[in-house]
């Protein structure tokens, strides 16, 4: 099948053709017919299959000749990276129509989202939390929608948003259609699915938990303590160019930047504790190539969508299968090839097996030549949480005594100086008066110091 086959306006095959676009993909094949006849669509469909542009085409096309002014498409994802990829990829499809696109997400300021409920803007693309922050206004209007989808409904039932979709769903038109894409199919979702879809098409429900095609998978059996070293090794060597690297945890993120960061490799993070604008930073470095690392927590599994990205590294063996299958699935994206390596210590041994199981094979193990696996690890990657604590309070005490310490030596700085003050008063004289603003000074200092015992 071609594009030409799926009988899109001439608007939106000049984008796809401008975007390079040759073929639809196997998602998109399946869901944009049903799309554009107005049907409501269950797919299960894995990272990078393509079902982005496999859910926008029929509502772009739908909404090409309607009046502008009003919201008629509400896209909802897990994750403000998603929501953002999203609008890039609406606005890359939409470049020749007059439809219009906004995405609401937290961490960046309300205003502009504002400004883009009330001017009507045709589709809103938002995370779940914030948009119900926006539902609270009047000024947040769905009535006339017409299309709801939900991207990666899975992720958002594990991130806990579950309980936010129900009270979404009650304030939205009851009468649309409703397009439903989620790579695995739990027993919550399943119920979701059958209170939001009338008589839906399903779509590879056969297929769920596979990974995209043309991702190469290996695991790299390595100590716990080495898997650092390990990982500057492959790119020192040119083993891999660039790599998106997912750990367990925030503080490994961290830690594993500044490691890289220290061998010469550029590398940024981003996890829940950036901001939204040094997430936005570090991954536009990452892919315009600045950097050559950009090392991720699982916020970021469902949301990076980086052309001809080649390489994706399990820093840490995901716990859930689902979560792996994510994850790699930021290469090969669309059809094209990638490589995904997972770093495996013993520990992590049976979770792999788990993964292996739902893959249905045994993934490969590789040894890298000339690597010393008995080398004593540089440096701790992750500092236990009991000991990062105690330092935290111990620098805590140690600013504590050093404000006491400065508030003392202002207090009897002040007092002196006071004294000199009411000696110049006494005597008239201007050497006195000069006392006397020594002696403000000194209460200033002194006033400064207390504070900073507390």
């Amino acid at each position: 099948m071609s594009f030409s086959d799926l009988k899109l306006h001439p608007s939106l095959m000049s984008a796809i053709k401008e975007l390079g676009f040759t073929k639809p993909t196997q998602i998109q094949s399946d869901a944009v017919p049903p799309g554009l006849e107005g049907r409501d669509l269950l797919a299960c469909a894995a990272t990078g299959s393509g079902k982005t542009a496999a859910f926008l085409l029929p509502i772009l096309q739908r909404l090409l000749d309607k009046p502008r002014g009003k919201t008629r498409a509400l896209i909802i994802a897990p994750t403000r990276e998603l929501a953002a990829q999203i609008l890039q990829d609406m606005q890359d499809l939409a470049v020749h129509t007059p439809v219009t696109g906004a995405a609401i997400f937290g961490g960046v300021g309300m205003g502009p989202q504002e400004h883009a409920l009330r001017s009507g803007v045709d589709i809103i693309i938002a995370t779940p939390g914030r948009l119900l922050d926006h539902l609270k206004s009047s000024y947040a209007n769905f009535d006339a929608l017409e299309v709801l989808v939900l991207d990666e409904a899975d992720r958002m039932l594990d991130m806990g948003f579950l309980p936010d979709i129900r009270r979404l769903l009650r304030q939205l038109p009851t009468k649309r259609q409703t397009l439903f894409f989620s790579a695995t199919m739990p027993p919550p979702i399943a119920q979701l699915t059958r209170e939001m879809l009338k008589n839906p098409v399903t779509i590879a429900l056969e297929r769920q938990s596979r990974p995209a095609t043309g991702i190469t998978q290996a695991l790299y059996p390595v100590s716990q303590e080495l898997k650092s070293a390990l990982l500057a090794t492959l790119l020192e060597r040119g083993d891999m160019k660039e790599a998106l690297v997912f750990t367990r945890t925030k503080h490994r993120a961290n830690r594993l930047a500044e490691f890289l960061a220290k061998r010469g490799l550029s590398a940024d993070r981003i996890h829940g504790n950036r901001s939204q604008p040094q997430r936005t930073a570090a991954l536009a470095a990452f892919k315009t190539g600045k950097l050559r690392v950009l090392v991720a927590t699982d916020i970021a599994a469902r949301g990076i969508d980086v052309e001809e990205l080649g390489h994706v590294v399990n820093f840490d063996v995901p716990l859930v299968p689902a979560d792996y299958i994510h994850r790699i699935g930021r290469t090969g994206r669309a059809e094209a090839v990638g490589d995904a390596f997972t770093f495996v210590s013993r520990e992590e041994e049976g979770d792999i097996t788990a993964i292996e199981k739902v893959l249905g094979k045994r993934l490969p193990r590789v040894t890298v030549p000339d690597f010393d696996y008995n080398a004593r690890p540089e440096a701790r990657l992750e500092i236990p949480l009991a000991e990062r604590i105690a330092a935290i309070r111990a620098k805590k005490s140690e600013d504590r005594a050093r404000g006491n310490a400065k508030g003392a030596r202002g207090g009897g700085s002040g007092g002196a100086a006071a004294g000199g003050s009411r000696g110049g008063s006494a005597g008239g004289s201007r050497r006195g008066g000069g006392g006397g603003a020594g002696g403000r000074g000194g209460q200033g200092q002194g006033g400064r110091g207390r504070p900073g015992g507390r």
